[in-house]
């Protein structure tokens, strides 16, 4: 059985770049580090460490051990948290990771039922580009990933892509620019000022397809990688946005803009990105359940121009 002091030994050593460093850290004599590093190695049959100059490096044997110690110690961590965080005790920390380009009203539609309907819990919640948030998720710094996408299956990432729904796109506009483009739509906005979702964003490629289908070629002004910033841009009149038509009494109250017409053959669509074939974690139940029964339209609904 693999002995997990001699692999913290190990992974400790191999965080520091050296055993004196590890030792120091570890408050105990470099002896005894070195000589439970080897034991390790016997044990697995292989080098872990190889000498370059003064420094340790790691072997192709040890690089592929740090990778499977990161992910044991992290579990560790996460074991004694949700312990000391069950029922009766403390909240119970849920950590996730929004990609960037999820608008963040709809980040927060899909998170709020975590901390109403899952007992108490703490979120932690961040915003970054996909493949680091999917880099973390691998390692379990985060417990889920709210997405406009699945997994890609090249990454090599462990993990399970659940689809939470669907809604169509609409475009959205000013008073003054709506009633502008809303007449003749869609062939109105061949030529309008166009704001959009930069190339990071799933929904871009739809659009574009959406508009050759259309014979449409909007004049673009503006790409952004943050929605939020596009539709402060909208809201001050530079253009017509595209956004989640399930969003559109929010858009209207928080940007003063109206429906110019809706692309329904065009589909944001959000998924939750978890190391869990099945959902077990409360949190993450909550989301998927309230997602599916309270917040979009059926994904399998057919879909129209």
């Amino acid at each position: 059985m693999l002995n997990y002091k001699q692999l913290h030994y190990f992974w400790r050593v191999a965080k520091a770049g050296s055993i004196a460093r590890a030792a120091e850290q570890l408050h105990l004599a470099p002896q005894t580090i070195s000589a439970q590093i080897g034991t390790l190695e016997e044990a697995l049959g292989t080098e872990l460490f190889r000498r370059a100059g003064r420094r340790l490096e790691l072997t192709a044997a040890g690089q592929l051990t740090l990778s499977y110690a990161d992910e044991i110690f992290q579990i560790g961590r996460e074991l004694e948290e949700t312990v000391r965080n069950r029922p009766g005790r403390s909240d119970m920390l849920f950590r996730v990771g929004v990609a960037d380009v999820v608008p963040k009203s709809m980040a927060y539609h899909l998170l709020a039922p975590a901390l109403t309907s899952a007992g108490r819990v703490r979120l932690i919640c961040r915003e970054d580009k996909l493949d680091r948030l999917f880099a973390e998720l691998a390692i379990h710094k985060v417990d889920l990933v709210i997405a406009d996408r699945p997994l890609p299956s090249e990454l090599g990432v462990k993990g399970y892509s659940h689809s939470l729904g669907r809604t169509p796109v609409a475009f959205y506009a000013v008073p003054g620019l709506a009633e502008r483009y809303q007449e003749g739509f869609p062939r109105s906005l061949d030529g309008a000022p166009m704001l959009i979702p930069s190339d990071g964003a799933t929904i871009r490629g739809a659009l574009t397809r959406w508009f050759s289908e259309h014979q449409i070629e909007p004049r673009i002004v503006g790409e952004f990688d943050d929605t939020a910033l596009m539709k402060a841009f909208g809201k001050a009149g530079a253009g017509i946005f595209p956004a989640p038509a399930i969003l559109a009494d929010e858009i209207r109250e928080q940007y003063a803009a109206e429906i110019i017409g809706r692309a329904d053959s065009v589909a944001a669509r959000y998924y939750a990105i978890s190391v869990e074939r099945k959902l077990t974690h409360p949190a993450v139940v909550a989301i998927s359940e309230a997602a599916k029964t309270d917040l979009f339209v059926d994904d399998k609904a057919p879909a129209k121009s």
